[in-house]
């Protein structure tokens, strides 16, 4: 559990909170929660807690991508976020909930940030998530029909998929692709 402030800083945090992010108090309070969360899940995170603050909501749950020691694993994790109103006019705090991973829900899985894409790989993959067929992505990058097929043949091999529809989905799950953006947009951190 802990406690964030407007600015979702975390202010305040049980050891379990600690012991996830494998932290003390001094590595992880005064630290923005974005921070702890995939880059991937962090957009559609912010929109949450903007509601929480503005008091469109008072709780929400979501399954959240957590990002562990080192950013070396992540794990996903129940969250559930609640807006704490009270004494003076206008504080407002939020209190969030998250099981540690071993309590069930939460699985962890390897998620190094390795810079895996091309700048061009990125292009392309965007572009196949967003739906566009070989040709106009081809004309769209300044490559050949056939320079698009290597290079999705190339992004197959490296995420291990073996069809686009499957590839666009094994991006989204490793958090290459950032969740909530449309057109689809590739993290940057995965980028070379």
């Amino acid at each position: 559990m802990a406690s964030l402030d407007k600015t979702l800083a975390i202010q305040q945090a049980n050891q379990e909170f600690f012991r996830q992010f494998n932290g003390s108090s001094e590595d992880i309070c005064g630290r923005n929660f974005r921070d702890v969360v995939h880059p991937s899940a962090q957009q559609p995170l912010v929109r949450q807690f903007s509601n929480l603050l503005e008091g469109k909501h008072q709780r929400f749950v979501t399954p959240v991508l957590a990002v562990g020691p080192g950013e070396e694993t992540a794990f996903t994790v129940p969250l559930t976020a609640v807006a704490v109103r009270g004494g003076v006019p206008d504080t407002t705090a939020i209190l969030v909930m998250m099981p540690t991973a071993g309590e069930g829900e939460g699985a962890r899985v390897v998620s190094r940030r390795k810079k895996i894409l091309s700048a061009m790989d990125a292009r392309i993959l965007e572009g196949i998530a967003a739906g566009v067929s070989t040709i106009p992505l081809a004309a769209s990058l300044y490559l050949s029909r056939q320079g698009v097929e290597y290079h999705v043949t190339c992004l197959l091999r490296k995420l291990k998929v073996p069809n686009r529809a499957a590839l666009v989905s094994r991006a989204y799950s490793m958090g290459v692709l950032k969740v909530g953006a449309w057109p689809p947009e590739v993290v940057e951190d995965f980028v070379k």
